[in-house]
């Protein structure tokens, strides 16, 4: 299969997180606000933005670890909160780091969007990882 000129061998390698229909969609959901919650940093970033930015953080921060359901934790294995965790910890970090800087502070903003680059290579490892399909 080849989308963008990137080639993909038909045999998916990745582990399989094994949820049921109510734990994929919650899960998928999760994923999704990450998502948004990054699109919404970057464009915090670039607007000098720092309320923009710390609100998406917080929202995929601590608070959604908190409540992703008992059931999608139990079916997840130790590599996958080893990758988890730390994602949800960078949250927490951009929106700290956001609410100290200056947002007409070019190098302060810089240092958010390193911050970023370095929570999604988490994202893109989770996602090389694991899948629900």
């Amino acid at each position: 299969m080849s989308m963008l000129g990137i080639t993909k061998a038909s045999t998916d390698n990745r582990y399989h997180l094994g949820f049921n229909d109510a734990e994929k969609a919650e899960f998928l959901s999760e994923m999704r606000q990450m998502l948004t919650s990054i699109q919404q940093i970057t464009l915090g970033i670039g607007t000098g933005n720092k309320a923009m930015i710390i609100k998406a953080a917080r929202y995929s921060g601590n608070r959604m670890a908190r409540a992703t359901p008992q059931s999608v934790k139990d079916k997840t294995p130790v590599s996958f909160e080893q990758i988890g965790g730390p994602t949800h910890m960078l949250f927490e970090a951009l929106a700290i780091n956001a609410a100290e800087v200056d947002e007409n502070d070019a190098d302060e903003l810089k240092d958010l969007a390193e911050l970023t680059g370095e929570l999604m290579r988490n994202c893109l490892a989770c996602h090389a990882a694991f899948t629900v399909n």
